[in-house]
């Protein structure tokens, strides 16, 4: 265990009672773990971005092999949507903040375990504050504003950063550890997409135990550090295709030219990330000038009232037509929008919208360059105009 990340003497300190004992026992009678891997496991601090998803396996488990702390940042609330996945959380929990479920959950799987809470989105202002009392940063995160800082502030502080995402049925993890020789999320992704070019689990969907199979390849990892034992991922990143059931190894290196890893780095602090990665939906820059054209769910409720001619666009998939819809809309999925351009009336306003406003975002910007000029967003699609305008427009 000489490769573990928690050093012998603060090790020692962990004193185990006669229940934990039992509970660990088949932990301790593995050669490669012992009473001594378990103490390490216990004096270990591990830090969870986001309680969702991948935060609910990782969490979970690692309480459960005995983590002595473990921190979670997230400020949302579970809803009813997050229950396909987000283990952690029950029915009884929607509504409440995820972070009160998650401790309830945790402790009633190990009571041992010290949970310490961040209801708080992780920021710029508040990330380097939250991960130096941690020994590993696990990033649950859904976005790659958080994925960029909690690198970068993993850099920065010298912490391991292990890496996962989900997107449909597949999903990816690896370790991120420049001052361990291996590299960071700058050397793989070195800039982020376009704002609104890749859709969220909101948008695209996820198969619900996918979360499962990433976040506990997120746990053993950290156990694995902790323990210092087998050969981490770092260096590999590790993608698993849920469909095909497959696993695929790629290898990764250390860019020397990376701006915060590399050999003459040009970034030595944290940035404003919501703007390096770009602005929302709705925020997305027109030809490179000015904010795209957007209406609320209430404006078009008023114009709809008041009888405004207007053409409403749906560029859903048929198949989302079935879960719900908006009278009078006209289905033209954003693959196909470009090319049937000519069935929609330009001499009217157009307000396009789809599940939550990314789809339909990029379909504006389609049918701007194909010479329309009134033409909206719907601000928060589909979803916005059921919560908010009509009940009855069932939210999926």
């Amino acid at each position: 265990m000489n490769n573990s990340i928690i050093d012998d003497a603060r090790a020692q300190q962990s004193d185990f009672s006669a229940e934990e004992r039992s509970r660990y026992s088949r932990h301790l009678i593995m050669p490669e773990v012992t009473l001594a891997g378990q103490k390490r496991l216990k004096a270990s601090r591990v830090l969870c971005i986001g309680a969702g998803g991948l935060g609910s396996p990782t969490a979970l488990y690692l309480a459960a092999a005995g983590v002595g702390t473990l921190g979670l940042v997230d400020a949302d609330v579970v809803d009813l949507s997050n229950l396909q996945r987000q283990l952690l959380h029950g029915t009884s929990d929607v509504g409440r903040p995820k972070l009160d479920s998650a401790q309830d959950r945790i402790r009633e799987a190990n009571p041992h375990v010290e949970v310490q809470l961040y209801p708080t989105r992780f920021t710029s202002e508040n990330a380097m504050q939250i991960i130096e009392h941690y020994d590993v940063v696990i990033d649950g995160s859904d976005n790659f504003p958080t994925r960029y800082l909690s690198s970068d502030a993993c850099v920065f502080a010298r912490k391991p950063n292990i890496y996962g995402s989900v997107f449909r049925f597949d999903g990816q993890a690896t370790v991120f550890a420049p001052h361990l020789g291996g590299p960071c999320y700058r050397c793989l992704f070195p800039e982020p997409p376009p704002a609104g070019a890749v859709p969220n689990c909101a948008e695209a969907g996820v198969l619900g135990v996918l979360p499962g199979v990433i976040g506990m390849m997120q746990a053993i990892e950290a156990i694995k550090l902790i323990l210092g034992l087998g050969d981490s991922l770092l260096g590999r990143l590790l993608h698993f295709d849920a469909l095909k059931m497959k696993f695929r190894e790629f290898k990764l290196r250390r860019d020397p030219e990376c701006p915060v890893c590399g050999e003459q780095p040009t970034i030595t602090e944290l940035q404003d990330y919501e703007l390096f990665c770009g602005a929302t939906p709705q925020e997305v820059a027109t030809n490179g000038a000015g904010r795209l054209p957007s209406i609320s769910v209430q404006e078009l409720k008023r114009r709809r009232v008041a009888r405004t001619p207007l053409t409403l666009l749906d560029v859903r998939e048929p198949y989302e037509l079935e879960l719900a819809q908006i009278d009078g809309a006209k289905l033209i999925p954003l693959g196909e929008v470009e090319d049937r351009a000519g069935e929609i009336d330009r001499a009217k306003d157009v307000v396009v919208f789809c599940h939550a406003g990314v789809r339909s975002a990029r379909a504006v910007q389609i049918l701007q360059r194909s010479g329309f000029t009134n033409i909206y967003n719907l601000e928060g699609g589909i979803d916005a105009w059921s919560e908010q305008i009509d009940p009855a427009v069932p939210r999926y």
